[in-house]
């Protein structure tokens, strides 16, 4: 063995041969030697207000960036403050490595400070929850840690470390970094989606957010465009067709899953944004044959059975796909038809919300405020949602010109993100546009690491649309009982202010001709800055599904 550096420092040294720049952590004793690891390495330490908001950010990390993310956590409530962070990484596949303090082995069992068993708590939404084994094997364990979680299926990995363990000396551990092979497909299931291809007359191809982080928009581009299919986008597969794209039908994506006859989703669940895995059967539709193609085979879907399905690295399977759609000679010409009706509906919708982004009213429309960011807003700008209905419209109306720009909290839809993806964003993205868009409610859990947006230095753009009430609660509990409880907060209350108290800057704003020069204002800022702007808190988002 070589010698005598502490615990911290081999598990900061096998962290940064897997490429970690930055520990996102709230301040803790249980974890000072990872800290006083990270100053011997020169990485970089970004301390945040809420254990959440230091999760969120090494998961947005891991989303922007493709390698994995790193938080520190300290013992007991450090932990269990992160936990929803860490099932949003495990409901999106995101690769991150959560390293917890734990209170002392030589005390366990004694009552120590926020002595608490952590792994049980942190299994059900982790591929692997443990304690690492003692100082000696430190490293080891870390580097298991990292290969887990980029492992396909991504996603987080929790590892604790006894107090006493981490102060210990521990030998140094040389990282084998080296990525495993590509996963193929079976060449079997790839030519029975070709075939299922070559029947369609009404296909639709649905990109998802693992196209994105199994580096596969490239691949999937080339396939959609030399195959000609009409494609919608979901999650963080928005971008890799650019707003505009002849092929890119999301606006009408409505009557692309209603009268569709295959719909091939691809690097996503069929979960309740795609009604389930369910397609077809509008306007006199048959019900849709569904492929589904994922990175691993533990994502295909059990709850309904397609008709056809792979997995593997996604760029192969494009790739693949694309030769055997080339040896069945599909042609593109039996299905142009529906693509071309697709993108005339399409075009139709986003000439039919026209007024109302540019409309006057008072209050405030929540489309106006997209038709004022769409002006304003760089194609590399990397765009953030964190909110219900106000989140909702930017998920209609901001549509990405570059893949791998566009952050939402994804499937398990845990408020609270937007301050942590804020951060991250800017130091992934140093030269881009960050803009958060926050919902007055989703504001409240996450406003005060507005602090730490300043005293790291990372100026990014705040939005929030403040309609003084919990509008995903409000208007549905109306519509059921004719009345709604807890679904009210306070009319314009000044967020800005807060932020400004902060460091930051920002103003209200309460005329629609108003917006436009606010939004200008800060990005001009250099500062963290909010527009917060009154709306309309009459106006429901028109949405087609609860999620239940």
């Amino acid at each position: 063995m070589e010698s005598a550096k502490h615990a911290g420092d081999a598990a900061v040294a096998v962290s940064k041969a897997y490429g970690i720049e930055t520990m996102f952590t709230l301040s803790g004793g249980h974890v000072f030697p990872l800290y006083d690891g990270a100053v011997h390495e020169d990485m970089r330490i970004l301390d945040v207000r809420h254990e959440q908001s230091a999760v969120f950010a090494a998961e947005a990390t891991a989303r922007l960036t493709r390698k994995p993310g790193l938080a520190v956590l300290t013992a007991g409530p450090g932990i269990t403050n992160g936990v929803s962070g860490v099932a949003t990484a495990h409901f999106n596949g995101s690769p991150l490595v959560v390293m917890g303090g734990r209170a002392p082995q030589s005390r366990w069992g004694s009552g120590a400070l926020q002595e608490l068993d952590h792994p049980p708590l942190l299994e059900p939404i982790t591929k692997l929850a443990f304690t690492a084994t003692g100082p000696d094997s430190i490293g080891q364990d870390v580097e298991m840690a990292f290969r887990t979680a980029i492992a396909p299926h991504r996603g987080p990995v929790f590892i604790d470390f006894a107090m006493d363990h981490l102060f210990s000396p521990s030998p140094a551990h040389a990282a084998d970094t080296q990525t495993p092979s590509p996963l193929e497909p079976d060449p079997d299931d790839v030519a029975a989606i070709a075939r299922l291809i070559g029947e369609a007359e009404r296909p639709v191809l649905v990109l998802g957010s693992d196209v994105w982080m199994d580096r596969a928009e490239e691949a999937a581009r080339d396939f959609a465009e030399a195959w000609k299919l009409p494609v919608v986008l979901n999650g963080q597969g928005r971008g890799i067709l650019p707003s505009g794209h002849e092929l890119l039908v999301t606006r009408a994506r409505g009557q692309a899953f209603g009268e569709a006859d295959l719909v091939i989703v691809v690097g996503t669940p069929l979960d309740f944004r795609l009604g389930y895995g369910w397609f077809g059967g509008k306007n006199g539709a048959s019900l849709a044959r569904v492929v589904h193609i994922v990175d691993a085979p533990s994502q295909l879907a059990t709850h309904m059975q397609p008709a056809a399905s792979a997995a593997g690295d996604l760029s192969v399977v494009f790739w693949s796909l694309g030769t055997a759609c080339g040896e069945a000679d599909i042609k593109p010409a039996r299905y142009a038809p529906w693509t071309a009706r697709l993108a005339d509906t399409a075009a139709a919708a986003v000439a039919a919300d026209a007024d109302l982004l540019a409309a006057d009213s008072d209050p405030i429309h929540p489309m106006r405020v997209y038709g004022e960011l769409a002006k304003v807003l760089a194609d590399d700008a990397v765009v953030i949602g964190d909110g219900g209905d106000f989140v909702s419209y930017a998920g209609k109306y901001v549509e990405p010109k570059q893949p791998g720009n566009w952050l939402d909290p994804g499937p398990y839809g845990c408020l609270g993100t937007g301050l942590g993806y804020s951060i991250a964003a800017r130091l992934a993205r140093p030269s881009s546009q960050v803009v958060l868009l926050l919902g007055d409610g989703a504001a409240g859990f996450s406003l005060m690491d507005v602090d730490s947006l300043v005293r790291h230095g990372l100026p990014v753009v705040i939005i929030c649309g403040n309609n003084g009430i919990w509008g995903l609660e409000k208007h549905p509990m109306q519509m059921l009982y004719g009345y709604d409880v807890a679904a009210e907060l306070r009319p314009q209350t000044r967020y800005d202010q807060v932020v400004a108290a902060l460091g930051g800057g920002g103003e209200l704003v309460t005329r629609p001709s108003e917006i436009g020069p606010a939004l200008r204002r800060a990005f001009d800022s250099g500062v963290p800055y909010m527009v917060n702007i009154a709306t309309d808190p009459q106006i429901a988002y028109p949405r087609n599904t609860t999620g239940v």
